[in-house]
């Protein structure tokens, strides 16, 4: 069960190599098994769910923390009212919604819902 707040994907780029040999590498290092979205993103679920994220431009370019929310207005304004920065507002994507925002220290982070 998907808890609010709490810690659930991680997106890591994979710009500068093909998508194939990144999963190659992860596949024989570390028996990891992927789901392709297309012919730029590759999910795996290896104690914490993550993708790759092989876009040539607009995609990640170091390694994002998702955060889950089951009520994605609210926890924007908490964000904000906690003195983060929105840098990327709600927007849709293939498995729901998300937002991205910095925190005191600069660390991007997004917060999704299926919701």
């Amino acid at each position: 069960m998907r808890e609010t707040g709490k810690l659930d994907y991680i997106e890591m780029p994979a710009p500068n190599s093909s998508l194939d040999s990144v999963k190659a590498f992860y596949a024989n290092a570390f028996s990891w098994t992927f789901t392709d979205y297309g012919p730029s993103y590759s999910a795996f679920s290896e104690g914490v769910d993550g993708g790759f994220d092989g876009s040539p431009s607009g995609g990640v370019q170091k390694p994002l923390l998702v955060l889950y929310s089951s009520e994605l207005e609210e926890t924007m304004q908490r964000v904000t009212d906690a003195g983060g920065l929105i840098v990327r507002p709600i927007f849709s994507f293939p498995g729901g919604r998300r937002f991205h925002f910095t925190d005191p220290a600069g660390n991007e982070l997004a917060v999704w819902s299926d919701r």
